[in-house]
């Protein structure tokens, strides 16, 4: 059995570029569907140099968690723009865009 750290960093590396996840999709695919928090404060300390595709996991109203127009925000989102995701305003279609888990 791996431990629920392990389950997430799998889980964000199986997102295909041009799809997004939310934090609570991503808890459900790690076998724990309520821990969506906990998938938030995982990512959050990823190294930066990462190789974890940790830009395509979003909020579930199809946001992006970080501060508008904050460096983060304009990395995360120039990141799902360069693989062909559009934002509507702020948001992100998931009926488009979202894995299906």
């Amino acid at each position: 059995m791996i431990d629920f750290d392990t389950a997430v960093w799998t889980a964000v590396g199986s997102i295909p570029p041009g799809k997004v996840a939310t934090y609570g999709s991503i808890a459900k695919l790690a076998g724990h569907p309520k821990r969506a928090r906990a998938v938030g404060r995982i990512l959050s300390k990823l190294p930066e140099d990462s190789t974890l595709p940790w830009h395509r996991v979003i909020n579930a109203q199809g946001k992006l968690s970080f501060e508008v127009a904050s460096p983060r925000y304009l990395t995360q989102k120039a990141r799902l723009q360069e693989e062909g995701v559009y934002f509507t305003g702020a948001r992100i279609n998931l009926t488009t865009y979202l894995i299906e888990t």
